[in-house]
């Protein structure tokens, strides 16, 4: 079963980062908007995996300490392992080696949008817990 991780990115102004994939067949949901992530190498740890994958893809490092566990479950196509951080990034100086382009998403404009992945799914929970609990920085 296939393992991998994703994260959920939000800047100041509450709006949360997706990437439109790359609109090729052979992949899973291409041209879909998705939260950045990727799949784990042999042995390694999900935290170290999301922190590499947003560092080849865009060139963001992610200090350790900023990247926080949402969620691990079980999805239709594997198991996810969920980290979310608050970063602004101005877009126009990410340099992307994989999708299409990146797009700031309000949370309205998320719950519009039919996602890959159970990314809809993952966005309800991280706002409904951001809610309820806080999640602050």
């Amino acid at each position: 079963m296939d393992e991998g991780t994703n994260i959920v990115m939000v800047n100041s102004a509450g709006q949360v980062l997706l990437y439109l994939r790359d609109d090729k067949p052979e992949i899973r949901f291409p041209g879909t908007w998705c939260l950045p992530g990727g799949y784990l190498e042999d042995g390694e740890r999900p935290h170290d995996c999301i922190r590499r994958e947003i560092e080849e893809e865009m060139g963001v490092v992610l200090a350790p300490r900023d990247v926080r566990p949402l969620c691990s479950e079980r999805r239709s196509y594997g198991v996810e392992h969920t980290f979310w951080t608050q970063v602004d990034l101005d877009l126009d100086r990410v340099v992307l080696t994989e999708g299409q382009r990146l797009r700031w998403f309000t949370r309205a404009e998320i719950a519009a949008h039919e996602l890959g992945y159970e990314d809809n799914v993952i966005l309800a929970e991280f706002f409904e817990r951001r809610d309820r609990d806080g999640l602050t920085a």
